[in-house]
């Protein structure tokens, strides 16, 4: 199958089961699960469900066997994005191209809304650790997770982010940003999905790798669309870095080098792609050449 077709055949996946979840609209608290839903349902690429599901099948197992966890790790990444467009955050008033959570529901409810998201995705995880007989792979992989999603992980590169605004920071500290705030939950993704196939310790690692090569790539490539993208594409405004005076891959490496990293870096996710053998890597290389998409 054509890589864009697969990706928008798991894309639909992943959201009709997104809009199975938060249906409870007749509780006395309705305005907390309308924020929710407000953000969870706004679209997207949905890629860290995808690539949870993607490495499942890379070992065999199925869509069943990873789409609770899959919409878990999407409801993650919902509540960091709210919790990022917050004014004592980034301050944001437009994320996937609608207005951000706190300026439809006021901050309040938008902190809530981020704080329930990141609590329920615990309770589907739990919940599918249950009805699997508290299968050892289900709960290693929650363990993945829980890990990424934390001070240790996406959490602490958020905390060293902000206290590096309007800093000249050197790229030892900008690699840590990069690697914690954004690649840590694209590397649970894949890891998590991974451990529910069956992966061993082998695999596990080369995965490990490769997911550094796409988190770093994603953020590159992130940084060069603030400067170049087109806000009607990205659903965000453009500039926001430059105008927060952040530090980023293209403000202390250049535009020019910016690009050359980013091809550098898909070629690396490509080569160490290659010692899974299965007909599924074909979906994680074709992933690295799409994220140099736009840019070159």
């Amino acid at each position: 199958m054509d890589f864009y077709n697969e990706l928008e055949k798991y894309k639909n996946i992943v959201e009709n089961e997104l809009k199975k979840v938060l249906n409870d609209l007749d509780l006395p608290q309705q305005k907390i699960v309308e924020s929710m839903r407000y953000s969870l349902l706004s679209g997207g690429k949905r890629l860290r469900p995808i690539l949870l599901i993607k490495s499942c099948e890379l070992f065999g197992g199925n869509i069943k066997s990873a789409i609770k966890f899959s919409i878990a790790m999407e409801m993650i990444h919902t509540y960091s994005l709210i919790h990022d467009d917050l004014p004592a955050m980034d301050d944001d008033d437009y994320r996937r191209g609608q207005l951000t959570n706190h300026k439809v529901y006021d901050e309040s409810i938008a902190i809530l809304a981020g704080d329930a998201l990141l609590n329920h995705a615990y309770e589907v995880m739990i919940d599918e650790v249950i009805a699997n007989d508290y299968s050892k792979e289900y709960i290693n992989a929650m363990n993945v997770i829980s890990k990424a999603s934390g001070y240790k992980g996406m959490i602490g590169g958020q905390v060293v982010d902000i206290i590096s605004e309007k800093k000249q920071i050197d790229y030892k500290t900008l690699n840590f940003i990069h690697k914690y705030k954004t690649s840590k939950l694209i590397e649970a993704s894949i890891i998590a999905g991974a451990t529910i196939g069956g992966a061993n310790t082998e695999q596990i690692n080369i995965l490990k790798k490769y997911s550094e090569y796409i988190g770093i790539s994603f953020q590159i490539k992130d940084d060069i669309l603030d400067i170049v993208g087109d806000k009607n594409i990205l659903g965000k405004d453009i500039g926001s870095d430059i105008e927060k005076k952040k530090s980023t891959y293209v403000s202390i490496y250049g535009m020019e080098k910016s690009k050359s990293d980013l091809n550098m870096y898909k070629e690396k996710a490509i080569e160490i792609m290659k010692k899974i053998e299965s007909d599924e890597s074909i979906f994680f290389m074709d992933l690295a050449e799409y994220l140099t998409k736009r840019v070159n």
